[in-house]
């Protein structure tokens, strides 16, 4: 493994003086998202591959050692380089193993 140590060109102190503030509303947001998620009416998704890539990354950022930001990134993408036999979304999944294509709205209509 590299090392990285003290190739930041700012202090611990500049670093929290130019970026505390942004940094920290995007932990209420995150923080904001998981209340959500916790008092969603329908209960659908507490196993979902994307909630547990998020709390898995969650662990990472927590934890100790270097490369946080390579880990997580690791953890929140597919690496799975097979091609598809037909594509079956627009967007990306942001974490990997995806389910199979559905529409939000199958679980809402089948609720009512």
């Amino acid at each position: 493994m590299d090392d990285y140590s003290n190739t930041c060109p700012l202090s611990q102190k500049q670093l929290l003086d130019d970026y505390f503030m942004d940094h920290r509303a995007q932990l209420l947001a995150l923080a904001a998202f998981l209340d959500r998620f916790e008092r969603s009416n329908l209960r659908n998704a507490e196993t979902d591959f994307r909630i547990e890539a998020f709390k898995e990354a969650l662990h990472l950022l927590v934890g100790p050692g270097p490369e946080r930001a390579r880990r997580v990134q690791l953890v929140m993408s597919d690496q799975n380089l097979d091609l598809l036999d037909v594509r079956d979304s627009q967007s990306a999944y942001g974490a990997p193993v995806h389910p199979a294509p559905a529409h939000p709205h199958d679980e809402q209509e089948g609720a009512q």
